[in-house]
């Protein structure tokens, strides 16, 4: 299935906020992206949009789109509670998921890793995000699903950086896999408990990020 045009744009948004091209605080012009893309505003428009539900840039009335690069406490407290919130859905997940999602849970996790053997770091992320969303829904509760779709929405940019650090990704198939054979034994507090760890930002996953913060921050 081909990707929108703005969906392609706002990866490339994110990556130039990250390498630093556009700043923290910098406005972003519309006109000027459309020119920088060779696309008309309406995709660009959407890009925009997409960046600003997670939060990379901001909406302020009669001034226009904005960088917002949010500082390091505020990151670490909504990976905290990320990680808390999807380890309690693979906790009720244990107990609930169905055969059905068991099985594409598995070929989300060997798609996953097909991309991983294949160094294709966007593939390998698109089926993450696949991973994540059945346990969100296999938590079997309607109103967990939905905050953990808007956290992750709003950490999604900051979740494709740390996948980029030298063996993450690999690191990342090894959790899944864990967590999967917990899911199948019915295990919630093992499934919990790998998924708090795979999800949580610390140690050498935090300097990373944080590293990939400092071009825009300086």
């Amino acid at each position: 299935m081909e990707r929108k045009r703005a969906d392609i744009i706002a990866d490339q948004l994110e990556g130039l906020i990250f390498d630093g091209t556009f700043a923290d605080g910098e406005r972003l012009d519309e006109v000027q992206l459309a020119k920088r893309f060779s696309v008309s505003r309406t995709p660009v428009r959407e890009a925009l949009l997409r960046l600003t539900q997670s939060g990379l840039v901001e909406q302020l009335p009669r001034r226009g789109v904005f960088v917002r690069q949010p500082g390091p406490v505020e990151l670490i407290e909504m990976f905290e509670v990320m990680a808390e919130l999807e380890a309690i859905c693979a906790r009720l997940a244990a107990s609930r998921i169905t055969d059905d999602a068991l099985r594409d849970l598995h070929e989300t996790n060997a798609r996953c890793n097909a991309a991983v053997e294949a160094q294709d770091s966007d593939g390998h992320f698109r089926e993450n995000e696949r991973f994540h969303a059945i346990l969100y829904r296999q938590s079997g509760n309607s109103f967990l699903q939905q905050e953990c779709l808007r956290l992750h929405h709003r950490l999604q940019p900051f979740r494709r950086v740390q996948l980029r650090l030298r063996g993450r990704m690999k690191q990342s198939m090894a959790e899944h896999k864990a967590i999967e054979v917990a899911l199948e034994d019915g295990d919630g507090e093992t499934a919990a408990s790998v998924m708090r760890a795979h999800v949580a930002v610390q140690g050498e996953k935090f300097h990373h990020l944080m590293a990939s913060l400092k071009p825009a921050a300086e």
